[in-house]
């Protein structure tokens, strides 16, 4: 464990992986970035993970993107880039390289290519161990956040408790102001569908976010629908399906104007954990509809704003709606006291400027 060894200065964490997976491990940075105030850390990643980088400066310092590895499905692999990839990585002469990109089997040899004085991450209990003192064995059964926050609790390094964040800039309100119709919608009274996923198999029917879309509607909400670019056509077809109109808002936006576009909604249904991870960094009361993957492992920890709907073949509406409606009766105290938290921010500084 690094409580044994002399304290990394330089850190790479290796985590090349998509938006809900660098969320989930958040906390972990967090701790690090607590047990090491002085380490300069670099996150490893998928080449979008650059803007991650910018978002979360106070816990990452640097960005390199990784070009992937033949075994690593999350990007295709540029070989050619591999060699001037692992020649940077060494240049950098880090203290401490940490995997922390699934069980290791396919990355703990990635990592031990950084040419880091230490290496540490995780293993499967039955495969070799390339320092039982710094990498420990693989927890399965626990939820990615735990997962990441057990490995840096293993190294030494303190938890700093478990709540994800997603910091809002400037620059995200900005670009979501460049949309017309985003002026219309008012706070508080629009709710968001989000019915795209990367994995098709993880999507809900379009013709049930319709029907709950319509009967959200009917409780007097703004249905705005959300996704990326490539996801139109799928919002396209909710909107076509829905009696209620709607507002398609899955354009081509950066994930910061998309998260300030949820900080203004009341409620968010999805059924993509990526999403759902922004909306919990936000605090915003949010419905998960998990049917191919394990709320166990991605699902939301805090239950008192969240909600997740799960079976293993089919979710029904009736399920959703009646999570969702009792969500906005739990919440709606929490949403008035902050509302109220928030005038009386604003209060002072206005007789400031007077």
């Amino acid at each position: 464990m690094l409580a044994d060894r002399a304290q990394p200065r330089s850190v790479a964490v290796f985590r090349a992986l998509q938006l809900g997976d660098l969320l989930c491990a958040v906390p972990a940075l967090r701790a690090l970035r607590r047990a090491l105030p002085d380490a300069r850390v670099t996150l490893v990643g998928l080449p979008w993970a650059r803007a991650f980088t910018g978002r979360f400066h106070e816990y990452v310092d640097d960005f390199v993107a990784f070009p992937g590895a033949p075994k690593l499905p999350e990007q295709a692999c540029d070989v050619a880039r591999l060699p001037a990839f692992f020649a940077d990585m060494h240049a950098r002469r880090f203290d401490l390289a940490l995997q922390m990109h699934g069980n290791g089997v396919h990355t703990n040899a990635i990592v031990a290519r950084f040419g880091a004085r230490q290496i540490a991450g995780f293993h499967l209990a039955d495969e070799p161990v390339p320092d039982a003192r710094s990498f420990l064995p693989y927890p399965q059964h626990l939820h990615e956040i735990r997962r990441n926050l057990r490995l840096v609790e293993f190294l030494g390094m303190p938890a700093q408790g478990e709540a994800l964040e997603f910091p809002l800039t400037a620059d995200d309100h900005d670009e979501l102001a460049t949309i017309p119709e985003a002026a219309r919608l008012v706070p508080r009274r629009y709710v968001c569908l989000h019915p795209g996923a990367r994995n098709p198999a993880k999507r809900w029917p379009v013709e049930r976010f319709a029907r709950l879309g319509d009967l959200l509607h009917g409780r007097g909400y703004d249905v705005v629908l959300t996704g990326s670019a490539a996801e139109r056509p799928i919002a396209e077809a909710v909107a076509a399906a829905m009696r209620a109109p709607s507002h398609n808002f899955a354009l081509p936006v950066s994930i910061g104007a998309l998260a300030a576009l949820l900080a203004g909604a009341r409620l968010l249904v999805t059924n993509d954990t990526g999403v759902s991870h922004v909306a919990v960094g936000l605090h915003l009361p949010s419905v998960v509809i998990f049917f191919a993957t394990d709320p166990g492992q991605w699902a939301p920890l805090d239950a008192r704003l969240h909600r997740t709907v799960h079976h293993p073949v089919d979710v029904d509406v009736a399920n959703v709606r009646a999570a969702a409606l009792q969500l906005l009766a739990d919440t709606d105290g929490h949403m008035r006291a902050t509302a109220h938290a928030e005038r009386a921010d604003v209060r002072p500084a206005a007789r400031d400027r007077a």
